[in-house]
């Protein structure tokens, strides 16, 4: 959508893409080792499936998101959860070599992954971009993502993201994309500080997401040749919805909506803590929660084990896009 073009109305039905990896399917963990060069890229909280958090998040779309039509699960050849019915007509699997350049392939980047869902065949025009470990907790409406008037809502912390002026060489690649992407952002449109964005489900537009890339075609292409997560990167999960406010087809919610909105939990191997969250989401019930990863390389099995009960406690129920007779772990 260009500059001070008026939002289309809000559709009733959207889809939603997911990403997803497992790092114990044959040959990838080898493949990672092959082209990793640094603590960064070795990271197995970003690629560890042991919790099976994507059955979860889908059981928990099917009870909560009636205004989802198909789903889309984007994942590197030829990776395909085993319990997932992938041959069902509500869902989608595609794998990244059907979008994305052989040149850059195996990407083990998220942000690389990322950029290109705008690309994805047979996706509706507006689509909700989750990753795997997103659960709905509560009923959600597409107006909770969308107002009336076609304006994207989005959901931002209280506190600024990084520059480059408070970022240090040896930042992580989080950090030091989200102070890239504040820079792209400074010389298009005006600088001022911009708030972290809450961790959850992102409301795309397709053409909208397309245009921001071709704003900043030389970030998304450093980003797009980078198998990991690199100091030139910048991350569309945070760009494109900071792009959306700066050319005012976005509209910031405020702190309220966002504690009903986006919920969060870091599932550490400190069986008290992690217990202690889980618990809160479960009194507070947000729309959406994330369950972060924070295991690092030796997850503590009696969190596991909790955290599995948890997601069964609450999502028991299989989804259309499970096998029956593949029951989680």
């Amino acid at each position: 959508m260009a500059e001070g073009e008026t939002p289309t109305v809000s559709p009733t039905k959207i889809d939603v893409v997911y990403t997803w990896v497992d790092d114990t399917f044959p040959g990838y963990a080898e493949t990672l080792r092959e082209f990793a060069t640094t603590r960064h890229d070795a990271n197995p909280n970003r690629t560890r499936d042991n919790l099976e958090m994507l059955r979860y998040s889908l059981r928990s779309l099917e009870r909560h998101a009636p205004f989802v039509r198909r789903v889309h699960l984007l994942t590197c050849r030829p990776q395909v959860p085993d319990w997932l019915n992938a041959e069902h007509p509500d869902i989608s699997v595609v794998h990244h070599d059907e979008i994305m350049a052989p040149s850059v392939l195996p990407t083990f980047n998220s942000f690389a992954i990322i950029s290109h869902l705008g690309k994805m065949a047979g996706v509706s025009e507006r689509f909700l971009y989750c990753e795997d470990d997103t659960l709905f907790l509560s009923r959600a409406r597409l107006p909770d993502f969308l107002r009336d008037d076609g304006h994207t809502r989005v959901f931002a912390k209280n506190r600024d993201a990084p520059v480059h002026a408070r970022t240090k060489p040896d930042d992580s690649p989080w950090n030091l994309s989200l102070a890239n992407a504040n820079a792209a952002l400074d010389r298009a449109f005006t600088p001022h500080p911009r708030r972290f964005l809450a961790h959850g489900p992102r409301l795309i537009e397709r053409q909208s997401f397309e245009e921001m890339c071709d704003r900043f075609p030389e970030e998304i292409a450093a980003t797009r040749a980078s198998r990991f997560r690199g100091g030139d990167n910048v991350p569309p999960e945070y760009l494109y919805p900071q792009y959306l406010l700066e050319k005012g087809a976005g509209v910031l919610a405020s702190d309220a909506e966002t504690r009903r909105m986006a919920g969060y939990a870091s599932i550490d191997n400190f069986l008290p803590w992690t217990w202690l969250q889980l618990a809160r989401l479960d009194r507070l019930r947000p729309v959406t929660a994330t369950l972060n990863d924070n295991f690092n390389n030796r997850p503590n099995p009696r969190v596991v084990a909790h955290v599995r009960n948890r997601l069964k406690q609450w999502f028991p129920e299989p989804s259309r896009f499970e096998h029956p007779d593949r029951p989680p772990a």
